[in-house]
């Protein structure tokens, strides 16, 4: 049986503060309240109560640890039973499913902070289970989809392309596009390529020979690491490829594209772009119905970031 902990506190009445700052640090510690301003911890793992007794004994409270030996085994059981994590594994797996759901691979900013949350979770968790063992499983699996289908970064110096050399083309990319293949898309067709056919496939390998791939391994517009090291998602290749990164609203849409596909500086603009595309391919499932409703939002955009309109700064 575990040793165990506690932490008896007695804070001033007129420390709000204070006690917001306990509470969330003994949620981070994943401490167990067992009453107010009484918290329990594995002994093993109480060196949170340490800095936290200080701090409380600092603004005027009182701070006592003690050793906390159960009754009898009912009570070791009831002190086991409050670092029960189940429900929140459970709500890690719904998430982890709802993404795997979504037919698409991946994002890494997704998988970013997916991780985080899992590691978060692992770090106070004391006594794992099983309902551990899957949420690990559960985000191996998505990185593995997000492995066999994101782009990796192709080291390229890249040439300086003709647009006049590329009209009335195929191009090619991945099915139920996300934010970098939306964005891609619009910007060949607006500014690049006004008669593209946009063709969306079932795999990168069923590619025809002729159409010009774009944000999957192998396409000629990629994910590039520059010789600077910089890293570009699709569409900031894109618009370096064809000089169009001179243009400040479409070097800001690729710095939104960026944060959205890969993470990065976020834009203060970034969450509702990214809840307006997430809602158009919740509800559309037709792949050319999602890049027309997208590219009228890249329109919108675009037109917002012109010289004398508000940047949302």
């Amino acid at each position: 049986m575990p040793a165990w902990h506690l932490l008896l506190l007695s804070l001033p009445a007129s420390q709000a503060g204070l006690r917001m700052r306990v509470w969330r640090s003994m949620k981070a510690a994943g401490a167990a309240a067992l009453r107010d301003g009484v918290w329990l911890l594995p002994a093993e793992h109480a060196a949170a109560f340490a800095d936290l007794a200080v701090e409380v004994e600092a603004s005027g409270g009182t701070a006592e640890r003690l050793v906390a030996e159960p009754a009898d085994a009912d009570q070791a059981a009831r002190y086991l039973a409050l670092f029960e994590r189940t429900g929140e594994y459970r709500h890690f797996l719904a998430q982890a499913a709802e993404l795997r759901a979504a037919d698409a691979v991946p994002g890494r900013r997704q998988l970013a902070k997916l991780r985080r949350e899992l590691e978060q979770l692992r770090a106070i968790d004391f006594f794992p289970g099983a309902s551990a063992e899957a949420a690990a499983s559960a985000l191996l699996e998505l990185e593995l989809l997000a492995e066999s289908g994101e782009p990796g970064s192709r080291q390229a110096r890249l040439a300086r392309l003709d647009i006049s050399e590329y009209q009335g083309r195929a191009w090619a990319t991945r099915a139920r596009p996300w934010v970098d293949r939306l964005a891609s898309a619009w910007l060949i067709r607006r500014f690049i390529d006004r008669e593209a056919r946009i063709l969306l496939l079932a795999r990168p390998i069923d590619c025809p020979a002729d159409a010009l791939g774009f944000d999957f391994d192998g396409a000629a517009f990629s994910h590039t690491r520059t010789a600077d090291g910089l890293e570009w998602v699709s569409f900031e290749t894109l618009l370096a490829s064809f000089g169009l990164d001179a243009d400040p609203a479409l070097a800001r849409i690729g710095r939104l594209v960026h944060y959205l596909d890969v993470g990065g500086a976020p834009l203060p603009e970034a969450a509702g772009l990214e809840a307006l595309l997430a809602g158009m391919r919740a509800t559309l499932a037709d792949d050319d119905a999602l890049l027309a409703a997208a590219g009228k939002t890249f329109d919108f955009l675009y037109t917002h970031y012109q010289p004398g309109e508000p940047a949302g700064e």
